[in-house]
């Protein structure tokens, strides 16, 4: 399967080629607000039907006991344990260092003012599985809530065929703490999180990646009082490579976000038509060794090869995209780092492989995707607490501030807020 190759094309029908491929929003969520009514009403009933209608399995129950989870560490290597040992050290050693110190400040002599965290006290996160059950995520989310302090960690994530779920998923949410795991996927899962049934409680805040269905019901969730991490559709990275790039790097790294899933896209911009040549031939050399070539191949449809002129081109062309993962296959990239405004998370370099952010680099990978890189950060420690304003105000700080406070509440016709003020003034 071969990239579509776009030459030279015009600054005018850049906006055109950034966009992604979907699927019919209105028919999106007709299905969405179906699901969300029928698990409100039903709760645990809805979400097994759901289960047993999408997933094609038949459950008797959500929640996976404590027997289950346990066996799980049984049903993995010890080589996969120490990588995600490994894996784990690194994203705490990251997330710690996000934690912020409570600064206090005199705004104006007698009035201090500071700020501090607190952890939002229950979550949920979204473990997506599927074709490819992604345990690396529950680390991403597992381990700042756990750093944050959240009490209640809940996670969800669809059954396999056989019913089950993934041994590596079992054993890396024990490992990070996680309070309770279901067998529950994509809408519904959502949906259970967002009411609460039977089983699954309701959250504050629902983290986690997954396919449009999954974004679009984590949206919907907004509508009911449940905030969500960020829009995380599906997978996508952009390269921009010149003449120092190595062909079968960048070839690798797009092949390695291809096979994602189907709804996946992947962007290669060069300012050399040679370059893009000689990155296709390694593409389709190596597509045809990997066990997911028809996953790969599907969503290299959605995919686009790019000559510009410049490198400066390239960058600006990637800032108007918005990649989620954005590779930079330049030797002296640095000197290009200024230049970007819009991405997720970016890598540096021959050597830097997105494949490194996804696993054990210590960033987190639960990233905004279809262009909101725009207006959304990734996950961090940040995204499971919320801030707390304080303020104390002595008497002398009323009588520096208050003929302010008065004049301003005046003029906006609010008396009681300044009677407020004129009150204490009265009293010192």
């Amino acid at each position: 399967m071969k990239m579509k190759i776009i030459l030279y094309p015009d600054g005018k029908d850049w906006l055109k080629l950034t966009q992604r491929p979907s699927i019919q929003v209105k028919e999106l969520n007709a299905l969405v607000n179906e699901v969300f009514e029928k698990v409100k009403k039903e709760g645990d009933k809805a979400v097994l039907n759901y289960t047993r209608q999408f997933d094609k399995v038949n459950l008797k129950s959500l929640e996976v006991n404590d027997e289950t989870i346990k066996s799980a560490s049984q049903a993995i290597s010890s080589e996969l344990k120490q990588a995600i040992k490994l894996a784990k050290r690194n994203i705490e050693k990251f997330h710690k260092a996000q934690a912020e110190s409570s600064k206090k400040i005199e705004t104006t002599k007698g009035y201090i003012c500071w700020r501090e965290s607190r952890a939002i006290e229950s979550v949920g996160i979204y473990i997506p599985g599927g074709t490819a059950p992604l345990f690396s995520t529950v680390l991403m989310l597992g381990i700042p809530a756990k750093l944050a302090g959240c009490k209640e960690i809940i996670l969800c994530t669809p059954p396999n065929k056989l019913g089950e779920i993934s041994p590596a998923i079992l054993y890396t949410a024990s490992l990070i703490g996680v309070t309770k795991i279901f067998s529950a996927g994509g809408i519904q899962a959502i949906a259970a999180m967002t009411f609460g049934t039977e089983s699954i409680a309701k959250v504050d805040k629902i983290f986690g990646p997954g396919n449009q269905y999954v974004t679009a019901a984590k949206q919907t969730s907004q509508n009911f009082g449940v905030a969500i991490d960020l829009p995380a559709g599906p997978s996508e990275v952009l390269i921009i490579a010149n003449k120092t790039c190595e062909p079968a790097f960048v070839a690798a790294d797009l092949l390695s976000q291809a096979e994602h899933g189907i709804d996946s896209q992947v962007i290669l911009l060069s300012n050399s038509e040679v370059i893009i040549k000689r990155v296709l031939a390694e593409l389709n050399a190596q597509l045809k060794k990997l066990p997911r070539k028809e996953i790969a191949a599907m969503a290299l449809k959605n995919s686009k090869a790019i000559v510009l002129q410049t490198i400066t081109d390239c960058i600006e062309f990637s800032n108007l995209y918005a990649p989620e993962h954005l590779i930079l296959a330049i030797e002296d990239s640095q000197r290009l780092i200024s230049k970007i405004s819009n991405a997720s998370s970016v890598f540096l370099g021959n050597y830097s492989c997105e494949s490194a952010g996804d696993y054990a680099s210590g960033t987190n990978h639960t990233l905004p995707t279809n262009g909101y890189a725009r207006n959304y950060s990734g996950v961090s420690l940040d995204s499971f607490v919320k801030k707390i304003t304080f303020q104390n105000l002595s008497k002398q700080g009323i009588k520096n501030i208050g003929p302010a406070i008065e004049i301003m509440a005046e003029t906006e016709q609010l008396f009681a807020h300044k009677n407020a003020v004129t009150l204490r003034l009265k009293n010192l």
